[in-house]
């Protein structure tokens, strides 16, 4: 049986504000949004071509909001690998994504860490081949 990750949850604010975002900033593509009633959406996002999507959860009470921007602690939470680094960290810079660092070379490629909307860590990351 062929297993992979399909979905993973991101805490949101507001459903239309991170549409936008992943949309517009990251230049994700909508892949479903759906009314689940009582004020729920089944809202997933994605780089295009991509099996693995976020699903963007509006955050229900105030343990789930105080998590917004801060699942993972600090830490780079989320990966995007990209075919052409420069392209992609030049088009997000000029649709005002926050990056952290300048660009570096590593030894596993070129990468360069920015903050989502949220304050969610990521690292745009051109893999050596």
């Amino acid at each position: 049986m062929k297993r992979h990750i399909a979905l993973v949850t991101l805490v949101v604010d507001d459903y239309d504000a991170a549409i936008a975002h992943y949309t517009g900033d990251l230049g994700f593509e909508l892949r479903e949004d759906s009314d689940r009633g009582g004020g729920k959406r089944w809202v997933c996002v994605a780089p295009r071509g991509a099996e693995t999507a976020l699903l963007l959860a509006r955050a229900d009470g105030d343990a789930q909001q105080a998590r917004i921007g801060d699942q993972t602690g600090g830490r780079v939470s989320f990966f995007l690998h990209t075919d052409d680094f420069r392209r992609d960290y030049a088009a997000m810079r000029e649709r005002g994504v926050e990056f952290l660092e300048a660009p570096r070379e590593e030894s596993y490629g070129i990468v360069a860490v920015f903050r989502d909307r949220y304050g969610n860590k990521w690292d745009l990351l051109e893999p050596k081949a």
